[in-house]
């Protein structure tokens, strides 16, 4: 695709040797959870991707998966710290976001109330099942995701930096769970899909599970570092042809503007937001470091869009009822959207869009 365009400039504040600690802090943290977990590439660096880029991630793959081991092991790989919640459907939203509590002052003789902090003040939070707590417990997480502070009474207490969600659900299990709504899983950067092992990958995990075995995972990076990498993330330089891919292809999703795609407009009752052209473009600079570049290309945005629009586009009954999920969808627009630069912006079909 687009990888044959010349390059752009490259700033002097994205350098090489900073694309090579990167690459090498990215390197690292594959080969420790590598001692845990079997397979699982794309999901891991999906993990990694929007890690660096400094968003949350939503895993839903069936019971049995390692959904919930990834994400423990991950959190080992870096030198911060870590929560696990278990959502239930008994959960309160004071459970993670912490209460004040009355108590008296030992000196003065005083009651004062103390803020006493809940599991969500800490780097990186694991909200196992989420979609089994009441969509009141599940808002709580709202300010913490998108602002990293949470709201009680009427004090904002900030949350640590940097702040990662990282949030598991089954697809399967009907009976006492809530659906996440729309606005809850727009914060998510992507949603992962975790899937069955291959043959060889499932021995290999039937091997290491049914005998002794033991693991050494190491931590590979600090907050402060992990801070440092992120902003170089954001360093990277994008073209406005890549932009104008970007929002071409969420732009078509929205079925009641000027431009919709018509497959859209067959298939979707609702499309993406603003947000999701903000997660392809930050995907796709991460994406370009680890793969060596300084530069982001179309082909990142492209590799990106089913994790970054799954979650965010509304796919209506009738396409359900054809079996088309939204993974279909963007796989469609992907390939309706051309990736040269000009060819979009000379597409009669696209003209609507950048006109808009």
């Amino acid at each position: 695709m687009a990888d044959e365009q010349a390059a752009p400039a490259k700033p002097a504040d994205v350098s090489e040797e900073s694309i090579r600690k990167l690459n090498k802090a990215f390197s690292e943290i594959k080969a420790q959870m590598a001692q845990v977990i079997v397979g699982q590439d794309e999901v891991i660096d999906q993990l990694l991707i929007a890690l660096f880029s400094r968003g949350h991630c939503l895993l839903e793959g069936v019971p049995g998966l390692a959904k919930t081991l990834m994400i423990s092991t991950l959190s080992r790989c870096l030198s911060m710290t870590f929560s696990r919640i278990q959502f239930t459907p008994d959960l309160m939203p004071a459970d993670i976001t912490g209460t004040d509590v009355l108590q008296v002052n030992q000196t003065t003789g005083q009651r004062e109330f103390r803020f006493i902090q809940g599991p969500l003040f800490h780097n990186v939070v694991l909200a196992d099942e989420i979609n089994r707590t009441p969509p009141k417990t599940q808002a709580a997480l709202l300010e913490a995701m998108q602002e990293r502070t949470v709201s009680v009474g009427q004090i904002r207490h900030e949350l640590s930096t940097p702040f990662f969600v990282l949030a598991t659900q089954n697809p399967i299990e009907q009976e006492g769970t809530y659906t996440l709504p729309e606005a809850q899983q727009d914060r998510f950067m992507f949603k992962v899909f975790v899937n069955y092992p291959s043959f060889a990958e499932e021995k290999t995990i039937a091997r290491q599970t049914t005998s002794i075995q033991s693991d050494d995972i190491k931590p590979v990076l600090t907050g402060e570092e992990i801070v440092e990498l992120q902003n170089l993330v954001r360093q990277v330089p994008v073209s406005d042809h890549v932009i104008d891919y970007a929002l071409a292809l969420v732009r078509q999703t929205r079925i009641t503007e000027e431009g919709a795609s018509e497959y859209a407009k067959e298939t979707l009752s609702w499309g993406a937001g603003p947000r999701a052209v903000q997660m392809l473009l930050l995907g796709g600079k991460a994406r370009a470091l680890l793969n060596g570049r300084s530069h982001v290309s179309p082909d990142d945005v492209a590799a990106l869009a089913a994790p970054v629009l799954r979650h965010r586009v509304v796919v209506n009954f009738a396409a359900q009822s054809d079996g088309i999920n939204s993974d279909k969808v963007v796989e469609k627009l992907l390939s309706e959207t051309p990736s040269r630069e000009g060819e979009l912006t000379r597409d009669p079909r696209f003209q609507k869009i950048f006109a808009a």
